[in-house]
């Protein structure tokens, strides 16, 4: 072996290693921060992975406080339910720090529509009611289980996932997410509410239906 292979040979050896050897909160989605704190400003262009960081002289105590998520969300909707985000767009000190809250209420029979979140993992806790939460797998398994308070569940980073409110009363969830902005792609408006439209075609194609059912979803959505 010459001298430049056995060379290249042993920068990827110990590059492999050093990954290897990384503790586990590096693979988190957001990196870990190199300061105290950042709170976002919200004013000036996004950069990679966050907000530019307001000047510290101007940070205040209520800066590291939200009340957003004490106040019940509107359920008067399709769907019967309501998410209120607690991310870095509503919550400016989270920026960089690689966390975030959703709280989600659902009315009597109503649902959270199926949807995935593209940058972070998920777990949450029933507060109240009673919720049918299920998800699938890339292998198209539905994983699911009726959930009553004080009852957690986790969702992998990525996959499709619902809550059902199943109970009597209305229910509320509140979900926790390793991401300052873990983004949410909702199914069917993913689809069917896009700009510009997908092509009728495809639609056709991938629900093996005809137009006439595709321009009905579709005006759903309009």
């Amino acid at each position: 072996m010459s001298s430049t292979l056995a060379h290249k040979s042993t920068l990827t050896l110990l590059f492999s290693a050093l990954l290897l050897s990384s503790p586990l909160p590096s693979l988190s989605s957001d990196p870990d921060p190199l300061q105290d704190f950042c709170i976002a400003d919200l004013q000036a262009p996004v950069s990679m992975n966050g907000f530019p960081c307001k000047p510290a002289s101007n940070v205040t105590s209520n800066d590291f406080f939200f009340d957003g998520l004490a106040r019940e969300g509107d359920t008067y909707n399709s769907n019967g339910s309501s998410v209120v985000y607690g991310n870095v767009l509503a919550f400016p000190a989270l920026n960089t720090l690689g966390i975030s809250m959703n709280r989600v209420d659902i009315a009597t029979d109503g649902l959270n529509a199926p949807h995935s979140h593209p940058r972070a993992t998920e777990v949450g806790i029933v507060a109240q009611g009673k919720l049918l939460v299920g998800m699938i797998s890339t292998s198209n398994v539905l994983y699911s289980k009726n959930l009553t308070a004080g009852e957690m569940f986790v969702v992998p980073r990525g996959l499709v996932h619902f809550q059902m409110n199943v109970g009597e009363e209305s229910a509320l969830i509140y979900t926790a997410f390793n991401s300052h902005l873990p983004g949410t792609v909702f199914v069917s408006s993913n689809l069917f509410g896009s700009r510009p439209s997908l092509p009728d075609d495809v639609l056709m194609k991938a629900f093996q239906v005809n137009k006439t059912v595709i321009d009905q979803i579709n005006s759903k959505f309009g």
